[in-house]
């Protein structure tokens, strides 16, 4: 677990790492969060990732709390305190603290910074990946703005338990009109029987993911083709291959979708291609 956390200027112990029962994260869920991958010590795409808070921030008119390059340095710090050599970075910013109101509080208001840091052994991940995982289809119930990454989560916990209790690891969301979104913590792909990878485009119904722009990029270098489009549950069920994009399971397979297996019911080639061969693609920086 981690040891020390970064609240709002100090490193504090984790029993410690305390927020006002007041913060607007906490009471409205108006708050913004990243997952950065932690690979030898060093940041996994941190530009792409520090690209898309900022966005975030833009797009409900959070202030940053600081500049990029001293958001690095804490980061980095985390890092080094917490001793993580392979894990993830989690930070948060929330619009501040103050009285309860729905009203956005004034913008002298500070927002909060919260960093942590956990290690997460490969070994594990890769584990999983050797295998494949399952996953659960269910009705979107989101906001409209999935494009925002917001700590409003509970719709994805809720999608969560319900494919644990199916024995599945994710679940996959399918909108108004049949087609799946993306997973409740990751975006999803399927491979053809042509051998085409398909993943949604992106518009307000999804997250633009990092690791999904990484894997795109793996895709071009490796001359795959690739169809940015929505597909139906069916094409699902009937793909060759299938799997999920997230910073904490780079490229997953998927090996069942609720109960069906896919193609061989094995990780395919395609994914473990992709998941091979990510890293050598991805940004590597000191963090």
């Amino acid at each position: 677990m981690a040891r020390i956390v970064y609240v709002n200027g100090q490193y504090r112990p984790y029993a410690k790492a305390l927020i006002h029962a007041e913060d607007r994260g906490f009471q409205f869920a108006d708050a913004i969060y990243e997952v950065i991958e932690v690979l030898g010590g060093k940041l996994v795409d941190a530009t792409r990732h520090l690209v898309r808070l900022e966005r975030s921030l833009s797009e409900i008119k959070i202030a940053s709390p600081m500049g990029r390059a001293a958001l690095l340095h804490v980061i980095g710090e985390v890092i080094r305190r917490n001793r993580v050599r392979h894990g993830v970075v989690y930070l948060q910013v929330s619009r501040g603290e103050g009285r309860r109101d729905f009203a956005l509080p004034d913008a002298a208001v500070a927002p909060t910074l919260v960093i942590l840091a956990r290690s997460q052994p490969p070994a594990k991940m890769a584990a999983q990946a050797a295998t494949g995982i399952a996953v659960k289809t269910m009705p979107d119930i989101r906001w409209g703005r999935s494009d925002i990454k917001t700590v409003m989560l509970l719709p994805a916990c809720l999608a969560k338990d319900a494919a644990k209790h199916d024995g599945a690891k994710e679940a996959w969301f399918i909108d108004a009109t049949g087609h799946i979104t993306e997973g409740a913590s990751s975006n999803a792909w399927i491979v053809t029987d042509a051998g085409v990878l398909v993943t949604r485009q992106l518009d307000h119904r999804i997250l633009g993911g990092v690791t999904r722009a990484t894997a795109l990029d793996v895709a071009a270098k490796a001359q795959m083709k690739v169809e940015e489009r929505a597909f139906t549950r069916a094409e699902a069920l009937a793909a060759r291959e299938a799997f999920v994009t997230s910073a904490t399971n780079t490229v997953m397979p998927v090996v069942a979708i609720d109960g069906q297996m896919i193609g061989a019911g094995t990780p395919g080639p395609l994914t473990l291609r992709l998941r091979s061969q990510f890293h050598q693609t991805a940004e590597i920086s000191a963090s």
